[in-house]
């Protein structure tokens, strides 16, 4: 092993163990509660307290307040923002005594009242839970069915966190008493009345369900997503009895894991499609401007987009959350005056937010409200807090400010108590808890600052989410001399010092200045997405392999004769080119089974469409095949001088990498997991890797850099980290730091950000091995750059270094391994033509949470924009403004501020100074700026995941795939996210780019990139990916066939006894199809006759029909008579048959020519037998139909007599 791996191994041992603590911290609040006497009068009510009550209590004690209190009564906790609630909930259940269900989070909806989106349906289901906990807790009854149902997430709530968002929304009235739908194995349901209760619950019927609030029905089966769940469930019915409950996967629709017993399906819209609603919003239709087709949708029972904005307008009557809470409720509100200043500002902009919402978003005129929306508008804080305490609520004041000294001194002490421990003065008092002092990772600062508190006699716990984090800090902590303390995991974000118990808790921001979100729960995994190629619409030009481009008009069934009479069967029809001038389109009947001989046809312009059996289809495709010789060779020459080269073995996985790991604080996905093993595993070959990562933006690239460089720098290698910009540099380098950090690893970075000095100092590190990891820009790739030991080169966005680049990059290859990161999605097809020259990995799957972006196209207006700033200023976020001309940047930025004057608004582009420009990506990064006025300089890698609005002026002057890249910019957190993109309405727009807008506002799903890949191929031509010379060769015969040839050609000249793989059809007289009553969706029949025509082997079929039975129920007998068909084309591929084919009395078998010895064997088995040798055709009598003294065969006689016939070919 290397020096430096000894080194590594022996810095971790070095500081191996420390007191692991017992404790908990609930354990810890008892010890409070019992030595804290101003504490535990709170915590245990022993006072009767002033209402309101002012306590003066640091951000990081409440959380233990909160738990300590729901011991006696229930508790409502009022914090300034969601943020702030979701911290606040999981640091409660870490101090809480009970089942961590017990403490609730009634979200804030995301959208403002009036707006035209609808809140998340996740925050809605959650929501709508929450009231009915509150009104019924204990609610484990379906009053429908009679049968008790107990469920965990409808138990008695102790603690509700809320944002004041949430307190001060008014709900409609009766909202607690709307029931979930029930669905529970043996109960009985019939599907009619539980899709009708899931429509009044506002699910969206559908044809697949893919996202959340949505259902579809398929003969005894309803799928449904229930918002609250991780994953849709599929109900299966026998007759109107639950049957069976499984959860499945959205993006492969097949089922996973144990059944489950019951399911609830909350409410996903906190408005209900009920008759009175449809009734009211019918009469309505025409009279509220600009709300014709959402009423008409609501009428419909059709859940719409932004309806929520027509409560007033639909309900008679709001009631204030203040009016559902327990009657016995202690009212705890955190920093009274933040509280104050949230609500205020929500008034403020949701008034400012009404007309740009119901009018600039929708018509471009600004003409006042359309409808009186006081019902549904914000509540005056002030007020609600007064009504709170006139209806005997304790309200209590949670303040991060202790009284004054003046009014301490005059502070008097409750004579019933003697005891000095607690202040109490009037309506005040202290829990005598401070805040710990900001270490910011300075370990001299940790060492005094934690020696002095055991000095003085403290017990000190420090905390941190993961375990990996934690055990690092208390390294740390050792290496600065400290000993005597513990350690306890927990979520807790702020600490505190207890002066009275003598308790400190020291958490991971107190002690480094940041935090590690570490998610206790993951969830299960999702699977990979497939890409369909031939997902067809009526309309479509395709490409079938021997006929040439034409059009697809539409499934057809077809009459077909068989022994027994008639049967039908399903084909693609496709139209070509008449063949005479003024005839009528030629058409084309495919057969399902041949269904992996047609693609989509993608190219840029309108394709001429190809005559059957004409020769121009023929001269094109040879032309092409010649084509792509050339690239193949290219790619040939790269893989040979690798596969012949001698690299670096590195070492299995050490328990510090499996710590590394383990500190990742989201759930990999499993492709992350997969291409992490596949990495791992190239790198411990003794062959130089060569991999690609394909993935679209956010999808989890750079974790997987992160540990292939830290396997690397184990084994006393060095990795460079090459990246286009020096932004993006700058957030790696952040990143790494940060994944190392409490490792004995040094990471260096070299780009115009750093000075001259910083810069030599990082080569002569580099020369002398004590740097581990640099990351640079293009200037790393020097050749007066010397390393001691380089291993791994990591590329990010490889596609945007120039041609010089390219070319040392490429001689890396041959003796270093190569990691490339690409955000460019690339087809399945292209993905197997590179495959086996350069091994590709793709990332497809989003992470869990991740939420697709809101994105908005239209025209600009100052109003929309500063009500767009506003309303993310509002929810604590930051904006990126993006403006491409450094001309008049400064003006924009101007104009920004004079919109929303409260706003911290700054600028950045790539002609700024170095520093000036890091200093604000910097403060920008620490939330010191709120809006960012920049031009596409973050267009690659910035990840701030607090930054969720995303607005784009003269969006019709940027590429289609610019603009896919920079809505990656937002959306990275769990908040819902936005992107406008905006062009001038006084200007004339081109279509293309008309084309490039209406492309990123139709797809806006996460991992959408292949379709905008896809789609910027049609707009703008294949040039800019195989290059020019070839862009002709693929116009011609389309991209898909294009990159199948490539894939063709690469493996002849790996393996030149490679044989072309032969396409065999079957037309057999016998009812081969999969029926309409089976599976009644067009687009769903064909995905499977596609899965069925794609299958190779019987392993495949088997696992289509899993897939079927799993999705649909029992296969029927059609469908079995479809694989036997399927096996024998099998058996006949392997025999090079092309075809097979029932004509009349005889069966014709085309592409065998047989021997000799066969063809006696053949006269003498088949009496009658012909061979015609000019067209390779075998025709065989056939005993299918009825003669004298014989009955017709059966389909199975028949399907048994072609299976022999083919045993007898292959004799």
């Amino acid at each position: 092993m290397a020096d430096k791996y000894d080194s590594f191994a022996n810095k971790m041992l070095d500081s191996k163990d420390f007191n692991v603590s017992d404790a908990s911290l609930e354990s810890i609040l008892k010890d409070i509660c019992k030595k804290n006497d101003s504490f535990k009068s709170l915590a245990l009510l022993e006072e009767d307290f002033s209402n309101p009550l002012n306590v003066y209590c640091p951000s990081g004690a409440r959380a233990a307040v909160a738990a300590a209190m729901a011991t006696k009564k229930p508790v409502v906790l009022v914090v300034p923002s969601g943020r702030d609630a979701l911290e606040s909930l999981e640091s409660i259940r870490d101090f809480y005594n009970g089942d961590p269900k017990d403490i609730a989070n009634l979200e804030a909806w995301e959208t403002l009242p009036h707006e035209r989106l609808s809140p998340r349906a996740d925050t809605v289901a959650s929501r709508m839970a929450v009231f009915r906990r509150l009104k019924h807790p204990q609610s484990g009854e379906d009053s429908k069915s009679g049968k008790s149902s107990k469920n965990g997430m409808f138990s008695p709530i102790r603690v509700l966190v809320m944002p004041v968002r949430s307190l001060i929304q008014p709900v409609v009235k009766g909202l607690c008493n709307v029931e979930p739908l029930v669905f529970e194995c043996g109960n009985e349901i019939s599907i009619e009345v539980a899709t009708k209760r899931l429509v009044e619950n506002s699910y969206n019927r559908v044809e697949l369900v893919m996202n959340r609030a949505e259902f579809a029905v398929r003969g005894g089966i309803i799928d449904v997503f229930p918002p609250t769940m991780d994953h849709p469930v599929r109900i299966e019915f026998f007759g109107d009895e639950i049957d069976a409950i499984k959860q499945f996967h959205a993006s492969d629709q097949r089922t996973y894991g144990k059944n489950i017993n019951s399911v609830w399906a909350t409410p996903c819209r906190e408005l209900q499609l009920t008759k009175d609603i449809q009734k009211r919003a019918k009469s309505l239709i025409g009279k509220i401007p600009n709300a014709q087709d959402m009423l008409e949708s609501i009428a419909n029972a059709i859940p719409v987009e932004g309806m929520e904005s027509l409560i007033p307008a639909l309900v008679d009557n709001m009631e204030p959350v203040e009016n559902l809470l327990d009657k016995n409720a202690i009212i705890l509100v955190s920093d009274l005056e933040k509280c104050k200043r949230a609500a205020n500002d929500l008034v403020k902009t949701a008034n400012e937010f009404l007309a740009a919402s119901w009018h600039v978003a929708a018509s471009g005129k600004g003409a006042g409200a359309p409808i009186t929306f006081d019902k549904a508008s914000f509540l005056d804080f002030g007020s609600v807090l007064e009504n709170l305490e006139n209806k005997n609520h304790q309200v209590i004041n949670l303040n991060s400010f202790a009284m004054d000294s003046t009014s301490k001194s005059q502070a008097t002490v409750d004579s019933k108590e003697e005891n000095e421990n607690k202040v109490v003065k009037n309506n005040y008092l202290d829990l005598c808890i401070k805040s710990p002092q900001e270490f910011r990772g300075d370990s001299e600062k940790i060492s005094s600052g934690i020696s002095g508190l055991i000095s003085n006699g403290y017990k000190v716990y420090i905390s941190a989410a993961s375990s990996g984090i934690l055990s690092r800090l208390a390294r740390a902590v050792r290496a600065s001399g400290v000993f005597d303390f513990s350690a306890v995991q927990s979520k807790i974000v702020d600490g505190f010092i207890d002066t009275q118990s003598k308790i400190a808790i020291l958490s991971e921001r107190d002690l480094t200045g940041k935090s590690s979100s570490a998610s206790g729960f993951k969830s299960p995994k999702r699977r990979k997405k497939e890409i369909d190629l031939l997902d067809l619409k009526p309309g479509d030009f395709v490409v079938h392999e021997q006929h040439g481009i034409g059009k697809f008009i539409g499934m057809r069934q077809r009459n077909v004769k068989t022994s027994n009479g008639e049967a039908a069967r399903e084909y693609l029809e496709i139209e070509y080119a008449p063949s005479k001038r003024n005839a009528p389109a030629d058409k084309l009947f495919i057969p399902t089974d041949q269904l992996d001989l047609v693609s989509k046809y993608i190219g840029a312009e309108i394709p001429k469409l190809n005559k059957l059996g004409g020769a121009d289809w023929a001269a094109t495709k040879e032309k092409a095949r010649k084509a792509v010789q050339e690239v193949a060779q290219d790619l040939i020459k790269l893989y040979s001088a690798r596969a012949s080269s001698t690299g670096f073995a590195f070492s299995a996985d050490t328990p510090w990498q499996k710590e590394l790991e383990d500190d990742f604080p989201y759930q990999e996905t499993p492709d992350q997991l997969t291409t992490i093993d596949e990495v791992k595993q190239d790198m411990q070959k003794p062959i130089p890797m060569d991999r690609l990562i394909c993935g679209d933006v956010g999808f989890g690239k750079t974790e997987i850099a992160v540990r292939a460089a830290f396997k690397a720098v184990q084994d006393g290698k060095q990795v460079v980290v090459l990246a286009p910009t020096t932004l993006l540099v700058q957030q790696h380098y952040e990143t790494f730091t940060n994944r190392f950090s409490g490792f004995p690893i040094t990471v260096a970075a070299m780009s115009r950000f750093q000075s001259e000095k910083e810069v030599n100092n990082t080569i002569q590190g580099l020369e002398s091995g004590e740097v581990d990891v640099v990351i640079g820009t293009h200037k790393l790739l020097n050749p007066n750059i010397k390393f001691k030991d380089l291993g791994l080169v990591i590329i990010d966005e490889e596609q945007r270094f120039g041609v010089e680049h390219k070319e040392t990059l490429k001689a890396l290859r041959t003796n270093v391994d190569v990691l490339s990161l690409s955000a460019t999605p690339i087809p399945r097809t292209l993905e197997m033509a590179v495959t086996g020259i350069r091994e590709m990995s793709t990332l497809a799957t989003p992470p869990e949470d991740r939420l697709p972006v809101l994105t908005y196209v239209g025209a600009y207006e100052d109003a929309q924009v500063a009500a767009c700033v506003k309303r993310e200023l509002l929810r604590g976020g930051q904006v990126f403004y993006v403006h491409n001309r450094v001309e008049d940047i400064s003006k924009v930025a101007a104009n920004i501020q004079k919109l929303v004057p409260d706003a911290r608004v700054a600028i950045a582009h790539g002609k700024m100074g170095e520093k000036q420009l890091d200093t604000i990506i910097r403060d920008f990064w620490h939330r010191d700026i709120d809006v960012l006025v920049c031009t596409t300089i973050i267009e690659t890698g910035l990840d701030i995941s607090n930054a969720n609005t995303l607005i784009v002026d003269h969006a019709d002057r940027f590429g289609l795939s610019q603009l896919h890249q920079l809505r990656g910019r937002v959306g990275r957190g769990r908040e819902r996210a936005y992107a406008y993109f905006l062009y001038d309405p006084s200007k004339p727009m081109t279509q293309q780019a008309h084309d490039r807008l209406a492309t990123i506002a139709q797809y806006t799903a996460l991992g959408s990139g292949f379709d905008v890949a896809m789609k910027d191929l049609e707009l703008r031509g294949t040039g800019n990916l195989l290059g020019n010379a070839q862009s002709g060769h693929i116009e011609g015969v389309g991209f898909d066939l294009y990159v199948r040839m490539v894939c063709e050609a690469v493996e002849k000249y790996k393996e030149p006894e490679h044989k072309e793989t032969i396409s065999t059809s079957i037309d057999l007289p016998v009812e081969a199809s999969i029926p309409v009553d089976y599976i009644d969706s067009d687009k769903l029949r064909l995905e499977a006759y596609r899965k069925l025509a794609s299958a190779n082997n019987n392993k495949d079929l088997q696992e289509l029909r899993d897939e079927l039975l799993d999705r649909f129920g029992e296969p029927p007998e059609a469908f079995s008579i479809l694989c036997d068909v399927a096996r024998l084309r099998f058996k006949a591929r392997d025999l090079g048959i092309t075809q097979i084919s029932s004509q009349g009395k005889s069966v014709r078998v085309i592409g065998l020519d047989p021997k000799e010895s066969l063809w006696m064997r053949l006269q003498r088995i088949y009496r009658g037998v012909k061979y015609r040798p000019l067209t390779h055709t075998l025709i065989i009598p056939s005993p299918f139909e009825s003669s004298l003294g014989t009955s017709a065969m059966s389909e199975r006689e028949i399907l048994d007599w072609v299976r022999q016939l083919l045993e007898d070919l292959a004799w």
